[in-house]
C-alpha cells in the first residue's frame, strides 16, 4: 500500500471510533459470521488460545471498544502490584543525572540528561537515584575510550578537578583506559574498553559486592565488604577527562545486557510495554490475514504478500489498533522494544525485497492511522535506537549485527515520505547520521573473531641502511606466510565490503532527486542539511564535541564518492553531452557567482568582501555578474563590526551573495532577463540549483574560458565540492594518524628481529639471559600477531585500492578544478584556499599512506597526473593571484618535496619549456622578496648529486644512527635535474640583473645565518661551560642547527652557480662581478677561520654532540666551501683562476692554513702552548673515501699547491700602505671611490655592495648620484697642477 502522497485517498477523520448504531451498516459487506471470525482472529485474548466458535462471544465492530479494553486492562493491574513492589531506591521514578546540584567541574550534559561531555580536567557528575538496598544494575554506552572511571558514590564523596570517583572513600570506579579499578587505591582490574563498548555496572547491597561486566561479559568481583546501613546509598556516578564522552542508560531502554536478578534503576514501562506487545500481535495478525467476501472465508497470507486494498472492514479493525497503539509508539522504551523487534525480526526473516515490502507497509499504515506529529515522533525515535544499536553493537566475524541495523535503516529510508521526514528534522538535526557510515575498529582482536579469520599473521622485515628501508629477500616459510595471510586479509575485506555497500545505498536514498512528487526532492534536502554539516565543521563555531569526529569524516567521505559517482554516471548515460565522473571538476563560477555558501573560509586572493570591490568590474566583464550595491555595503559595515559576537551556530544561515546576470552573451528580451536572488541555503529551490531554460543555477556567471555544454546536474557538483572541502576538515590528518598502526607493527618487528639475533649470539651457559630474551621473544610475537590482524582491519576499512582510488579521483578532480579556473585570470583569486590544500595534500596521502600494500605507480594516468600536479605547483608558487601565507607556503613546500623524489622531479622536467623556466626565473627572484628558505631547498634539491663530495643521502657522522622518518624528503637519494640547471644557467647568463639581485640576496643571507649560528653556538657553549647545572632551551638548539643547515645550502647553491656560471663571478667586464667575488671571498674566508681552528669554538660545541645539534658537523660545511674554491682556483680558465687568486688573497681574513685543514694538516702550536694529544684526532677530507672520490681529493691537493705559491709570491711583492689609505669601512683594501656629490671615499668593493641595498652615503646619509675612481697620486698631481 503506498502512502498518502501516492495516491491512496484514505483520511483518519473517515473512521471515527463511535459506537452509535450507525457504525454497523458499514460493516455490511461482510456478513456476520466472517466479521465475528476475523475479529476474533485479530483479537484473540492473551490468556485463552483460539476458542471454539460456539463459546465465543460474537464480536463486531459495535462491541469491539469494549472486548479490546478488556483485552489491555489486566495490564494496569500488574503495573500497579510492580509499582508497590519498588524498594531499596530512593529518588524519582526516572532516573537521570543530577545537573543541579550533583556536580564537580565543567561538564556539557545533553538534553536527555543522560549524555554528559567532559569539558574539564577532570569532571564529576551523579545521577538523581540511589540504591541502598537489592541488586541493581544500569549501563555506560562508551563514546569515547580515554580516560574515565566509572562506578558509585555516597552523597557524602567530595571530588574536586584531580579527585574523582573510585579517589574517596565509599566510593568504587573501573577504568578502562588504564585497565584497573579504583577506591582510594588502585589494581589491575579487568579489560580495556573501546569507543562503542557498553559498560554494565552491578552493584549487590544484600551481600555487599560490586562488579562490572563489558558488552555482556563478566569482569569477576570488583569489591567486597561494601559499607551498608543506616545512611549509606549509593548513587551511579563517573569522572571523565577533557572531552570525553559517556551516555547512561539507567532503564528509560531496555538494557542491551540484562543480568538476571538484577533490577534496572529505573523501571521499565510494563503497563505499556504489555499492551504494547498486545497490540503488536493484534496488528501482525491483522497483517497475516485477509478478507474474501465472495467465498465468505479468511485468507492466510505471508506478511510480504498482504495487501491493503481498501475494504472497509480492515481499516475500521486497523484504526481501532491504532487508536490505542499510536500513543504508546511515542515512548523510547515502547519503540525500542516493541516496534524495533518487530522490523529487526522482519528483516531477519526474509528478503532484503521482502522486508523493504513489510516495512514500507508498516510505515504506510502509521502514516495513515496516527497524527504526523505522533509518527514524527516515532521514527525520531526509531532511528535513534537504530543509530544507538549499530554504533554500540560489538563486532562479530561476520558483521551480522552491523548488517541487520543498516538493512532495516535502509527500509526505514526506502519510504520516501519517512524519508524526507527523517532528512529535514532528524539525520542531521538531531542525531549524528554520520555514524551509520563509519564501520569501528576492534580493539579486541579476539572478540572481533579476527583470529579465526586470518589464523596466520605475517608482518615485513626491513632493514635501514642508509635512511632508506630495504627489504630483505623472501624465504619459502615467509613466502607461505604472507600469501596465507593476504587470503585472511582478502576474507576480511569482502565481509567489510557488504557493510560498505549498505551503507553506499544509504547515501543513494538520500540523493535520489527523482522523489518530488508532493514536495522537494530528497537531494536538495540533502544539500541543505549537507551544507550546514559542512559549516559546523569547519568554522568551529558550534558546539566543539559535537563536531564529527575524523575517523567517522573518512568513512563518509569514501561511501559519499561511491554514491556520487554512480548518479554521476548514471546521468551521464541519459545525456550523452554530459562528462563521465572520471572528467569531473568544479566549475570556476561557483566560486564567485555567490550560489554556494563558503562561510569564512579563505579565498586565494583573501577575504570573499575585499575580492567583491577590487574585482567587481572583472566580474561583470568576463562573467556578466553585478554585485549588489546594497551587498557590498553590507559585507563592508560587517568587516568594520569586529567586536560584535558571533550569531549561535543555530541561528546562522548560510546566505549567497546577491548577483544579477547582465549583458549576457545571448541576446534576451527584457521579460527574459534573469536575476539571481539571495537567498538562505534552506529557501533554495530544485530551480535555484538545477537551473530552467534562461537560468543556469549554481552555473550562473559562465566565464568565456568554459566549456557550454553541461557536466552534470548541478546538485551533483555542489555534492562534489563539498566531498573536496570534507577531506581538507579532518580527512587527510586522519589517513595519516592511522598509519601508526603500520609504525607500530615495523617497530615490534624490528624489536623482535633484533632479540632474534641476541637470541643467536648468546652463549648456552648464560641461561639467565636466554630466559628474558625467549621471554621478550614471546611478548613481541604476540604483540605482532596483534596488530597485524589489526592492520589487516585498517587496511580494509582505510588503506584498500578502493579508498586509494577514491583518494585518487578527489585528486584529479581538484587538478582539472583548479586548470579550469586558472583559465579565468584574474578571477581565480575567487577560488577557496582548500581546492589546492587537497590537491597537495590528496598526492602526499598516496605517496606515503597507502603503501608499501598499494602503490600510487599503478594507478591509472599515473604519470599524467604528476606532470599536471608538478605543472601547478611550478606555476602557482609564486602567482600573485594567491595572497595567503600559508597557502603560498603550502605551495612552496609542496614542490620542495616534489624535487626530492625522482619520479615527481622527472614530471617537472615534462612540463612544457615555457612554464619550466617561469619556474626557474621564479626560484631565482631575490630572496628577500619572500621566503627564502624553501626557495634555497629546491635549487640544493637540483644540485644534490652534482657537487663536491654531495653524493650523500646521510651524512657520514649520523649513519650509525636511526633516522626519525625515512622517508622525509631530505633522505632520499640524490636525483639533480640537468635540464632544470641548464635554465638556471641560461637566465642568469642573459638576464643582465637576474644574477647580481639574485646573488646578492643569496650572499646577504649566507652572511646573516652564519653569522646567527655563530652568534647561537656562542651561547650554547657558555651555558655548557658553566659549573652549575643549567640546561639549554632545545627551540635555540634547534634554530641554531636550522641556521647551520641554511648556511650549508647557501653555499651549495653558490657552488652551482659557479659551475654553471663561472664568469659571473670572473667576467670582470661585467659591472657587478669583481665585487660578487670579493664578497664571496670574504664569506668564505669567515667560515673557514670559524670552523677550521683547533680547538676553537666550534670544534668544542661539535664534540659535545648535544640532541638537537646532530647535524651539525665539520663535513658538510666545509665540502660546500672546497667545492666553491675548487671550482674558482682549478676548474677556471687561467685568467679567472689568477683573478680569484688575486682577490682571496687580498682579503685580510685569508689564512693558508685554513686551506691545510682540509687535508689533515693541524696548525702548527704557538709558542709556549702545550703540544696537542698525539692521540687527537684531525678532521680531513681524505678520511670520507666514501664521499670522496681520488680525483677530487687531487683538485683539492692541487689547490692547496697554487695557493701556497700564491701566497708566497704577493707576500714578497707587497708594500706597505699607510693606514690613512685604506677604505674607512673595511680597513683591508686602499681607497679607490669617490662618492658624488658628497666626496666621501672608500674603496670600489665595500661603495658597490652598499648600492646593491641602499643609496645612502655611509657618512653623511646624501643621495649618492655617482660612484667615480680615485687615485691619490693621479688626484695629487691634478690638485697641484691646478694650484
Amino acid at each position: 500500500m503506498a502512502s498518502k502522497e501516492g495516491g491512496m485517498a484514505f483520511s483518519r477523520k473517515s473512521y471515527k471510533l463511535t459506537s452509535d448504531a450507525e457504525k454497523s451498516r458499514v460493516t455490511g459487506i461482510v456478513h456476520e459470521k466472517l466479521l465475528n471470525d476475523y475479529l476474533h482472529r485479530v483479537f484473540s485474548s492473551p490468556d485463552h488460545g483460539p476458542a471454539a466458535a460456539t463459546s465465543r462471544k460474537p464480536l463486531n465492530f459495535q462491541n469491539l471498544p469494549e472486548h479490546l479494553d478488556q483485552l489491555l486492562h489486566v495490564d494496569d493491574e500488574e503495573e500497579e502490584e510492580s509499582q508497590e513492589q519498588v524498594e531499596g531506591r530512593l529518588g524519582p521514578s526516572t532516573v537521570v543525572l543530577d545537573h543541579t546540584g550533583g556536580f564537580e567541574g565543567l561538564l556539557l550534559v545533553d538534553d536527555d540528561l543522560l549524555g554528559v561531555i567532559g569539558h574539564s580536567n577532570f569532571g564529576t557528575i551523579r545521577s538523581t537515584t540511589c540504591v541502598y538496598k537489592g541488586k541493581w544494575i544500569y549501563e555506560v554506552l562508551i563514546s569515547s575510550q580515554g580516560l574515565m572511571q566509572i562506578g558509585w558514590c555516597t552523597i557524602n564523596c567530595r571530588f574536586n578537578q584531580e579527585e574523582g570517583v573510585g579517589d574517596t572513600h565509599n566510593s568504587y570506579a573501573y577504568d578502562g583506559n588504564r585497565v584497573r579499578k579504583w577506591n582510594v587505591t588502585t589494581t589491575n582490574y579487568g579489560k580495556a574498553w573501546a569507543a562503542g563498548d557498553i559498560v554494565s555496572c552491578l552493584i549487590d547491597l544484600d551481600e555487599g559486592t560490586l562488579s562490572f561486566s563489558l558488552n555482556g561479559v563478566s569482569l569477576g568481583t570488583a569489591f567486597e565488604n561494601l559499607s551498608r546501613g543506616l545512611g549509606m546509598a549509593y548513587f551511579p556516578a563517573i569522572s571523565l577527562s577533557f572531552k570525553e564522552s559517556v551516555a547512561f542508560n539507567f532503564g528509560s531502554r531496555p538494557l542491551r545486557y540484562p543480568v538476571a536478578g538484577y533490577r534496572p534503576l529505573q523501571d521499565p514501562p510494563s503497563a505499556d510495554l504489555a499492551r504494547a506487545q498486545r497490540l503488536l500481535g493484534c496488528f501482525r495478525a491483522a497483517l497475516s490475514v485477509e478478507l474474501d467476501p465472495v467465498e465468505g472465508r479468511l485468507v492466510e497470507k505471508e506478511t510480504s504478500e498482504w495487501r491493503l486494498q481498501g475494504q472497509p472492514t480492515i481499516l475500521l479493525t486497523l484504526a481501532h489498533i491504532f487508536h490505542h497503539f499510536a500513543p504508546l509508539l511515542r515512548e523510547v522504551y515502547v519503540v525500542e522494544a516493541v516496534l524495533m523487534s518487530f522490523l529487526l525480526g522482519v528483516v531477519e526473516a526474509g528478503s532484503p525485497e521482502q522486508a523493504q515490502t513489510v516495512v514500507h507497509q508498516v510505515l504506510d499504515l502509521l502514516w495513515l492511522f496516527m497524527e504526523d506529529y505522533e509518527v514524527q515522533d516515532c521514527l525520531k525515535q526509531l532511528l535513534m535506537s537504530l543509530l544507538r544499536l549499530y554504533r554500540f553493537s560489538p563486532i562479530v566475524p561476520d558483521l551480522s549485527l552491523q548488517i541487520r541495523y543498516l538493512r532495516l535503516t535502509i527500509a526505514i529510508l526506502s519510504h520516501q515520505k519517512s524519508r524526507k521526514f527523517l532528512l529535514s528534522n532528524v539525520l542531521f538535526d538531531v542525531l549524528r547520521s554520520v555514524v551509520f557510515f563509519y564501520i569501528k575498529s576492534p580493539l579486541r582482536v579476539e572478540e572481533a573473531g579476527l583470529q579465526e579469520l586470518i589464523p596466520t599473521t605475517w608482518w615485513p622485515h626491513r632493514s635501514p641502511r642508509e635512511g632508506k628501508e630495504e627489504v630483505k629477500e623472501e624465504t619459502s616459510e615467509e613466502r607461505l606466510r604472507r600469501r596465507a595471510y593476504e587470503r585472511g586479509c582478502q576474507r576480511l575485506k569482502k565481509r567489510i565490503e557488504v557493510v560498505e555497500e549498505l551503507q553506499v545505498q544509504i547515501l543513494k536514498l538520500l540523493l535520489n532527486n527523482k522523489d518530488d512528487n508532493g514536495g522537494e526532492a530528497s537531494r536538495y534536502i540533502f544539500l541543505t542539511k549537507f551544507r550546514k554539516f559542512l559549516q559546523e565543521n569547519a568554522s568551529g563555531r558550534g558546539n566543539t564535541p559535537m563536531l564529527c569526529p575524523p575517523e567517522y569524516m573518512v568513512c563518509f567521505l569514501h561511501r559519499l564518492i561511491s554514491a556520487l559517482r554512480f548518479y554521476w554516471d548514471e546521468y551521464k548515460a541519459s545525456n550523452p553531452r554530459t562528462s563521465f565522473s572520471e572528467e569531473a571538476y568544479v566549475p570556476p563560477q561557483i566560486f564567485y557567482n555567490g550560489k554556494v555558501d563558503y562561510f569564512d573560509l579563505q579565498r586565494l586572493g583573501g577575504l570573499l568582501s575585499h575580492l567583491r570591490k577590487t574585482l567587481k568590474d572583472d566580474l561583470a566583464s568576463k562573467a556578466n555578474i553585478l554585485i549588489d550595491p546594497l551587498e557590498l555595503q553590507a559585507t563592508t559595515m560587517d568587516d568594520l563590526d569586529e567586536d560584535e559576537e558571533p550569531a549561535p551556530a543555530a541561528a546562522q544561515v548560510p546566505r549567497t551573495a546577491a548577483v544579477t546576470l547582465m549583458t549576457p552573451r545571448r541576446p534576451l528580451s527584457a521579460s527574459e532577463k534573469v536575476k539571481v536572488r539571495t537567498l538562505s541555503a534552506e529557501q533554495r529551490t530544485r530551480e535555484d540549483i538545477e537551473g530552467s531554460q534562461w537560468n543556469e543555477g549554481l552555473l550562473v556567471g559562465r566565464p568565456p574560458e568554459e566549456p557550454d555544454q553541461p557536466l552534470t546536474e548541478n546538485s551533483l557538483l555542489e555534492v562534489l565540492d563539498g566531498a573536496v572541502m570534507m577531506y581538507n576538515l579532518s580527512v587527510h590528518q586522519q589517513l595519516g594518524k592511522m598509519v601508526g598502526v603500520s609504525d607500530d607493527v615495523n617497530e615490534y618487528a624490528m624489536a623482535l628481529r633484533d632479540t632474534e639475533d641476541k637470541l643467536r649470539r648468546c652463549p648456552k651457559r648464560r641461561k639467565d639471559i636466554l630466559a628474558e630474551l625467549t621471554k621478550s621473544q614471546k611478548v613481541f610475537s604476540e604483540k605482532l600477531d596483534h596488530l597485524s590482524r589489526r592492520l589487516a582491519w585498517v587496511h580494509a576499512t582505510v588503506y584498500s585500492q578502493e579508498k586509494m582510488q577514491d583518494i585518487y579521483w578527489l585528486l584529479r578532480v581538484c587538478l582539472r578544478t583548479i586548470e579550469h579556473g586558472d583559465r579565468t585570470g584574474s578571477l581565480f583569486a575567487f577560488m577557496p584556499e582548500f581546492y589546492l590544500s587537497v590537491a597537495i595534500n590528496s598526492y602526499s596521502a598516496l605517496k606515503n599512506y597507502f603503501g608499501p600494500v598499494h602503490s600510487m605507480e599503478e594507478l591509472p594516468g599515473y604519470e599524467e597526473t604528476l606532470t599536471r600536479l608538478a605543472a601547478i605547483l611550478a606555476k602557482h608558487f609564486a602567482d600573485t593571484r594567491i595572497v595567503g601565507t600559508d597557502i603560498r607556503d603550502s605551495l612552496m613546500q609542496a614542490l620542495a618535496s616534489y624535487v626530492c623524489y625522482p619520479n615527481s622531479l622527472r614530471a617537472v622536467e615534462r612540463i612544457p619549456e615555457e612554464q619550466r623556466i617561469a619556474m626557474v626565473k621564479n626560484l631565482l627572484a631575490p630572496y628577500e622578496q619572500r621566503p627564502w628558505a624553501q626557495t634555497n631547498w629546491i635549487l640544493v634539491r637540483l644540485w644534490r648529486g652534482c657537487g663536491f663530495g654531495y653524493r650523500y643521502t646521510r651524512l657520514p657522522h649520523l649513519l650509525k644512527t636511526k633516522p626519525e622518518d625515512a622517508s622525509l624528503p631530505s633522505l632520499q637519494k640524490p636525483c639533480p635535474s640537468t635540464l632544470l640547471q641548464q635554465h638556471m644557467a641560461d637566465l642568469l647568463r642573459e638576464g643582465s640583473d637576474v644574477a647580481p639581485s639574485f646573488l646578492n640576496s643569496v650572499l646577504n643571507q649566507l652572511n646573516w645565518a652564519f653569522s646567527e649560528f655563530i652568534g647561537m653556538i656562542q651561547e650554547i657553549h657558555q651555558a655548557a661551560e658553566r659549573l652549575e647545572r643549567n640546561f639549554v632551551d632545545s627551540r635555540q638548539l634547534k634554530v641554531c642547527a636550522t641556521c647551520f643547515d641554511l648556511s650549508v645550502s647557501l653555499l651549495r647553491v653558490l657552488e652551482m652557480t659557479i659551475t654553471l656560471v663561472p664568469e659571473i663571478f670572473l667576467d670582470w667586464a661585467r659591472p657587478t662581478s669583481e665585487m660578487l667575488l670579493r664578497r664571496l671571498a670574504q664569506l668564505l674566508n669567515q667560515v673557514l677561520n670559524r670552523v677550521t681552528a683547533e680547538r676553537n669554538l666550534f670544534d668544542r660545541v661539535v664534540t659535545l654532540r648535544l640532541p638537537g645539534l646532530e647535524s651539525v658537523d665539520h663535513y658538510p660545511i666545509l665540502v660546500a666551501v672546497t667545492g666553491i674554491l675548487v671550482r674558482l682556483l682549478v676548474h677556471g680558465p687561467a685568467s679567472g683562476t689568477e683573478k680569484a687568486t688575486s682577490v682571496l688573497l687580498a682579503d685580510p681574513c685569508f689564512q693558508l692554513r685554513s686551506i691545510s685543514y682540509l687535508l689533515g694538516q693541524p696548525e702548527p702550536p704557538a709558542p709556549g702552548t702545550a703540544l696537542p694529544a698525539p692521540d687527537r684526532k684531525h678532521f680531513s677530507l681524505q678520511s670520507y673515501t666514501d664521499y670522496i672520490n681520488v680525483e677530487e681529493l687531487a683538485q683539492v691537493e692541487q689547490m692547496l699547491a697554487h695557493l701556497t705559491s700564491a701566497s708566497a709570491q704577493a707576500a714578497a711583492a707587497s708594500l706597505p700602505t699607510s693606514e690613512e689609505d685604506l677604505c674607512p669601512i673595511c680597513y683591508a683594501h686602499p681607497i679607490s671611490a669617490v662618492f658624488q656629490p658628497c666626496g666621501h671615499k672608500s674603496c670600489k668593493a665595500c661603495i658597490d655592495q652598499h648600492l646593491m641595498n641602499n643609496k645612502d652615503c655611509f657618512f653623511c646619509k646624501a643621495t649618492i648620484v655617482s660612484v667615480e675612481d680615485w687615485d691619490k697620486a693621479a688626484n695629487a698631481s691634478a690638485t697641484s697642477s691646478a694650484a
